[in-house]
């Protein structure tokens, strides 16, 4: 299901976040064929479950964040993937990041020191805003939570602020977007506080807001499909269309 569903859609740029890797299996290449340039993380769990990057375009300079940013975060594979993607002159220059904090209810005060960590290195490898920044993944709290409200603006941490636009909230303002909700009967968790964990982001430029124009965004695998039932919405996440504006060029991101 989840094969046929990813190859259907065809993404440009893959956010996963708990793709298998080992000698014998590599889930990612596994769910989106032979066209797709893997990063996958270094820091991963015993049973080989990491972060990955994925995309059609070559990848020139990779980054992995060390999220580890107290004893707390111990025992979980929490990173940041940074990857040069060398994209069409459309998109060009861009870079693609996975952002994977720890998932924790009490360990916001975490996400907000690993938000801090991921934005200083794009900030750092970007170098102004020429360059595009697409940032996916899941960031385990609602848009209310300061690790999330840091990457849209509303707040500063540590000192430093970035401005990064909600593909998701710019497509269906109002809308509360879940990707993981206890309306799928399989979840184990039957009253988690934060239905919203999943995001695209596009940085922000000086005018005009994000620097790629958001065109769609819209959740994937949240319907039941045969046999599965809802099994299917415990894996939804959301896609994402974003063009440049001059010359016009359609990508697609699916975190």
């Amino acid at each position: 299901m989840l094969r046929d569903g990813l190859r259907d859609l065809e993404p440009d740029l893959v956010a996963l976040i708990e793709a298998i890797k080992t000698d014998e299996y590599d889930q990612a290449a596994d769910l989106l064929g032979p066209d797709y340039h893997l990063f996958d993380a270094a820091t991963r769990h015993d049973n080989g479950d990491g972060a990955v990057i994925a995309t059609r375009w070559p990848l020139g300079e990779r980054y992995e964040v060390d999220l580890h940013v107290t004893p707390r975060t111990a025992g979980f594979a929490c990173t940041t993937l940074v990857a040069e993607v060398l994209a069409p002159h459309t998109y060009a220059p861009l870079l693609f990041a996975n952002h994977l904090p720890n998932w924790q209810l009490q360990f916001e005060r975490e996400r907000e020191l690993q938000a801090v960590s991921a934005a200083r290195i794009l900030e750092e490898v970007a170098g102004g805003f020429d360059t595009h920044v697409v940032l996916g993944g899941d960031l385990s709290a609602d848009p209310d939570a300061a690790s999330v409200r840091f990457f849209t603006g509303r707040q500063s941490l540590d000192g430093m602020t970035v401005c990064y636009r909600d593909a998701w909230e710019s497509v269906h303002p109002g809308k509360r977007g879940e990707t993981f909700t206890s309306a799928n009967a399989l979840l184990p968790d039957w009253d988690w506080p934060s239905e919203r964990l999943d995001y695209i982001f596009v940085r922000c430029g000086l005018h005009g807001g994000p620097t790629l124009e958001i065109t769609a965004c819209e959740r994937i695998f949240d319907k039941p499909v045969g046999a599965f039932g809802q099994a299917t919405t415990s894996v939804s996440s959301p896609t994402s269309n974003c063009r440049n504006r001059a010359p016009l060029a359609d990508g697609r991101a699916t975190a």
